[in-house]
Formats: structure tokens, C-alpha cells, sequence
């Protein structure tokens, strides 16, 4: 049983007559990673500045190790923030960047030599005590800010899309190096960002949002796996989405045919999404396939090919390590644990 550090009651948020939070309820473990994760305009900045203290909820509470703590300023929630702009004072080497909050708080100055060592050697920047910000990476700066947060022994980090700026190798580099730095202090981090790969490869819970609601909380094995919508699947990785009529438990229709599958709990007849990964659909023989179409084209993508193919009315995303050529008339084969049934979202 995980210990309950946050939790968001019934939170909402709306700037100029627009409402972007509605009636948020999260919550949120100690020592764990935890991805907002969304489209731009979902709200998931708005729901880190309120967990922060740097914006006040219109409605709802939000409580800190059981106590609300609506009102508190952020300097004082034992928390502290990493923004994708890293805020680092320039006038000042690395050094005094990093202890400028502790001698806020006036910790003598011993204990602020050894704590910003230790910081330093966190992050993987130890000697770096006297170099002047201008003359570092983008990377060594998202470090030193990262630092600058953590020497304050933060009960949570607030890091709102933080890698931003970087490009795509640093990008991956730093991933991987919060993940460490999360792992080996045990603390909790929440992580702002619209990056499907990055809450992917970092995060031990991501809390999908769209249009100020959360539409699923899960693991990334399950958001991945079992996504509870359309718009999960589809912002969650590359998806073929397609109508469909469950027409009893584990028999659906799309595609002009019947398939059986796992899922249960429809309508007789129910009108419903089905989504099926790019990835799940096999490349056989014409003779063995349950639906057949044509390339219409191909793209190498590194690991696999991405091909297009249009069969029975659908153009179908097919990712492969095997490539047919374009033109080429292909079966495809799907397993029914491979074909996910979604409720087809109502509008409102």
C-alpha cells in the first residue's frame, strides 16, 4: 500500500470565463514518479501551479500529507519547482546559484559547502562550483537548476516540462538521468509534459488529461496496453482506430467482418471504437490473412517500417521489421487480445 503524499479534491480552475480544470481528483503517492501528461491547453500546467502555490483553485482542495494547504504560499510547501525557462541567475556562478536558497534560510556556511557538493555530484556536475552560467550547456544548466531545487530537500519536485528546450539526444540523455536522480533519493516528482515517450520511459504513474479532465490514471504498461478511450490510444502512441458494432461479448464487427476478441460488458449491437496498434497487426500470406489490402507506401523509421495499407475500406498504419514493398498485395492477421473495444465518447 503506497502512502498518500497529495491528494486533489474536486479542483477547478477557470482564467477569463474559461474553465480549464474541471472537478480534478488525484491522488498522488510518496516516492513516486508521476507524468501530467496532454495535448497543449489540457490543464496540466494549471494543475502543477496549483499543487505549487503559484495559482489558487476557484474550487476544491488540495492537501499535503493530510492537512489543505489552499492558501499556503509556496515558499512555504515543502515542495520546489523546476520551470522549462531555468530562471538561473547569471550574475552568479554555480556555486552561489545553488546555495542562494539555503542562505535564505541562513544554514551556516559549512553546511551549505557540504550540501552543494552533494548536489553537485547528484547531478553529475562536481567541480563545477566556480563556472559562470553563460558558459554552460543547455543540458548543465537544466542540471544546475534541478540542483538549485533539490538542495532544499524538497519533499516533492514540481518540474514543469523542464527538458523543453533541449534537443532530441539530451533530451533522451536527461530522461533516463531524472529517473536516476527520482530513484536514488526516493522522493516524489511531478512531471509536466506533452511528450507521449518522455512519460513513458520516466514515470511510474501518468495521469492522462484533455480539455481540464482526467480521462485515465494508470501505469504506462497500462495506459499503453489498455487505454480506457479513443483519444488515449490515440495520444498514447500511434493507433488505427475503426467503427465497429460489438455485436455480443467477445465478438465484435469492423472492417466488413467479424473478429472475436476479450472484451466484455457492451450493448447487444453497441456502436463502439476499436483500436488496434500498428504494431499488432501481422503481415502473412494473402490465403492466411483475416483482412487483405494493398502498400500504399513505406517509410523506414529506424527499428521498423511504417507502412500504409489499404484494405476493406481502411487505410491501416502496419509497423514491421519486415517491409513489403508498395504495391504489394498483403493479408494481416490479428489476435484478439491485440483488438481493444472503446466506448465511443459522447460530445457534449
Amino acid at each position: 500500500m503506497h502512502e498518500e503524499i497529495i491528494r486533489l479534491v474536486n479542483v477547478s480552475k477557470s482564467f477569463d470565463d474559461q474553465q480549464v480544470l474541471q472537478n480534478i481528483n488525484l491522488s498522488i503517492s510518496r516516492n513516486e514518479f508521476v507524468t501530467l501528461l496532454g495535448p497543449s491547453g489540457c490543464g496540466k500546467t494549471t494543475t502543477l501551479r496549483i499543487i505549487g502555490g503559484f495559482e489558487v483553485a476557484d474550487t476544491g482542495d488540495v492537501i499535503f500529507e493530510g492537512k489543505k494547504i489552499n492558501n499556503l504560499p509556496p515558499y512555504k510547501r515543502n515542495l520546489n519547482t523546476v520551470f522549462q525557462r531555468y530562471a538561473l541567475f547569471t550574475h552568479m556562478n554555480v556555486y552561489e546559484n545553488i546555495a542562494f536558497g539555503l542562505k535564505i534560510k541562513k544554514i551556516n556556511k559549512t553546511d551549505i559547502e557540504r550540501k552543494v557538493k552533494e548536489v553537485l555530484k547528484l547531478v553529475n556536475l562536481s567541480g563545477y562550483e566556480n563556472r559562470d552560467i553563460d558558459s554552460l550547456s543547455g543540458g548543465q544548466q537544466q542540471r544546475i537548476a534541478i540542483a538549485r531545487a533539490l538542495v532544499n530537500e524538497p519533499q516533492v519536485l514540481l518540474l514543469d516540462e523542464p527538458l523543453g528546450a533541449l534537443d532530441l539526444k539530451l533530451r533522451k540523455d536527461m530522461q533516463l538521468e531524472l529517473k536516476r536522480i527520482q530513484q536514488s533519493l526516493g522522493i516524489t516528482f511531478i512531471y509536466v509534459t506533452h511528450d507521449q515517450e518522455e512519460a513513458l520511459t520516466m514515470s511510474d504513474t501518468i495521469v492522462v488529461m484533455k480539455d481540464g479532465k482526467i480521462q485515465q490514471v494508470g501505469t504506462p504498461q497500462d495506459i499503453y496496453n489498455e487505454p480506457v478511450n479513443a483519444f488515449v490510444a490515440d495520444f498514447i502512441g500511434e493507433s488505427n482506430i475503426i467503427d465497429g458494432v460489438m455485436v455480443r461479448d467477445y465478438y465484435v464487427e469492423f472492417a466488413g467482418r467479424g473478429f472475436e476478441c476479450v472484451d466484455k460488458g457492451f450493448e447487444t449491437n453497441e456502436k463502439v471504437d476499436v483500436v488496434i496498434r500498428p504494431e499488432d497487426i501481422k503481415l502473412v500470406p494473402v490465403e492466411e490473412g483475416m483482412l487483405e489490402g494493398v502498400v500504399e507506401s513505406v517509410i523506414f523509421k529506424g527499428v521498423h517500417y511504417e507502412m500504409i495499407i489499404y484494405g476493406n475500406g481502411i487505410r491501416w498504419m502496419v509497423h514491421s521489421t519486415m517491409m513489403e514493398p508498395a504495391n504489394t498485395r498483403v493479408g494481416m492477421k490479428i489476435t484478439p487480445y491485440d483488438i481493444h473495444i472503446m466506448k465511443k465518447v459522447t460530445k457534449e
